[in-house]
């Protein structure tokens, strides 16, 4: 089998179990984008502003404040129910982890993508635009290590019979 096809087969496994083959800090950084991902969607449901004003930057105190406010919640439960899905890849599926990767990577340059297409008036950067300049290398890295096979450690197999 060519190592194309089988990185291919490993971004979407024919069988989907807890076995992770690429290097361990990928599915650690893996495991840190989730806590991430469900403590941001748990300000975005629980603060009283969703984060909009006192984190974004953005004027929630005119007319429509509060459709942002609850647009912010929305937003919130549906990086919840991802950082869910995050956390059953992590701790029973890991052979996604590649896919996942290609989802996060996907999701990030999207954000940035609309970002300048629809950009929003803040008084200050919000800190997940800049966390989005740093997610995309990084998740371009990790899907590379997640998909590499670490090479066996030579000190391990020379004391080895």
């Amino acid at each position: 089998m060519n190592s194309e096809k089988e990185e291919r087969i490993r971004v979407f496994p024919k069988q989907v179990d807890n076995s992770f083959r690429g290097y361990k800090i990928a599915a650690v950084v893996f495991l840190l984008v989730t806590v991430f991902t469900l403590a941001r969607s748990v300000i975005h449901i629980f603060f009283p502003d969703g984060g909009a004003g006192s984190i974004a930057g953005i004027n929630t105190s005119d007319e429509g404040g509060s459709n942002i406010i609850s647009m912010f919640a929305l937003w919130g439960l549906a990086q919840l129910l991802m950082g869910f899905v995050y956390l059953a890849v992590f701790f029973r599926y890991k052979s996604l982890i590649p896919f996942m990767y290609i989802l996060i990577l996907a999701e990030y340059s999207g954000r940035v993508l609309i970002g300048m297409v629809k950009p929003l008036v803040v008084a200050h950067p919000p800190p997940g635009a800049i966390g989005d300049y740093v997610l995309i290398p990084l998740a371009i890295a990790m899907l590379v290590l997640s998909l590499k096979r670490p090479s066996r450690d030579v000190s391990n197999t020379a004391n080895s019979p």
